[in-house]
């Protein structure tokens, strides 16, 4: 009997603590803005240095360029940049070592679907991929906040 009676008043104290659920998908989920979602690439700044697809652990970056069709250009123009999202860790890794910063990572997570086709993005796709982006990227970096050696 004191068993019920304890467990009735863990239950009593606990029905006037404020709700700690949120009406997902209604009302959007608050995340940090530090948080590795899904990333958002901007083909305009991107040199083609294809260091986003040699760091990546997975393998899930494809990236292709050609050489820029303008003689007088120097530099490569980017054909191909897809990500298999299907075996992404969201890692950060591809963000952090872009030196033109063409691809960040946003807030946004979900992902979900019936097929494993649909996770496989392409350039348009992560390019439309722009809400949400870290606010660390939106505003420019302070000098030396580059690594490196020093």
């Amino acid at each position: 009997m004191f068993g019920l009676l304890k467990g009735l008043g863990v239950t009593l104290k606990n029905m006037t603590k404020p709700k700690v659920t949120y009406n997902y998908p209604a009302e959007p989920i608050p995340v940090p803005d530090r948080f590795r979602g899904i990333q958002h690439f901007d083909a305009e700044k991107c040199i083609v240095c294809n260091q986003c697809a040699l760091v990546c652990p997975t393998d899930c970056i494809t990236l292709t360029g050609k050489r820029n069709p303008d003689p007088e250009k120097k530099g490569k123009v980017i054909e191909i940049y897809d990500i298999n999202f299907e075996i992404c860790i969201l890692c950060d890794l591809c963000t952090e070592v872009c030196p033109t910063e063409a691809i960040v990572m946003t807030n946004n997570f979900e992902l979900a679907t019936y097929s494993r086709d649909d996770l496989f993005k392409n350039m348009q796709w992560l390019h439309d991929n722009n809400q949400n982006i870290r606010q660390e990227n939106m505003s420019s970096k302070p000098p030396g906040a580059a690594g490196g050696a020093k």
